[in-house]
């Protein structure tokens, strides 16, 4: 079973609801593991940069992104356990079966 509660993965998806969200994460998710400086992905995205530490603070406050500080850049890194942590959560109990209630019409 998943160790990851209801509510984190409620947080880590809601945070991932949002299309810009989404996309800063997918980026991060295929840049690997050298991860993005807040330039690179504004100017991958086309996001200006305040708009972006908005969406990065919620990634990273959701425990899906990971930051870096190196002198004066910061880089971004997906984390990829907390990922899979989300899918396997999503999975956990995939096809377990459901009995029908039987006060149900």
């Amino acid at each position: 079973m998943n160790d990851l509660t209801m509510a984190k993965a409620a947080q880590a998806l809601a945070a991932l609801g949002h299309e810009a969200r989404l996309s800063v994460f997918r980026l991060l998710v295929r840049s690997g593991h050298d991860g993005l400086n807040v330039g690179e992905i504004s100017a991958h995205l086309d996001m200006p940069a305040s708009t972006l530490a908005h969406h990065l603070r919620a990634l990273v406050s959701a425990g899906l992104v990971v930051q870096e500080r190196y002198g004066r850049i910061t880089v971004n890194r997906a984390d990829y356990q907390a990922m899979d942590a989300v899918l396997a959560f999503l999975g956990d109990e995939c096809c377990a079966g459901v009995k029908p209630k039987s006060n149900v019409a």
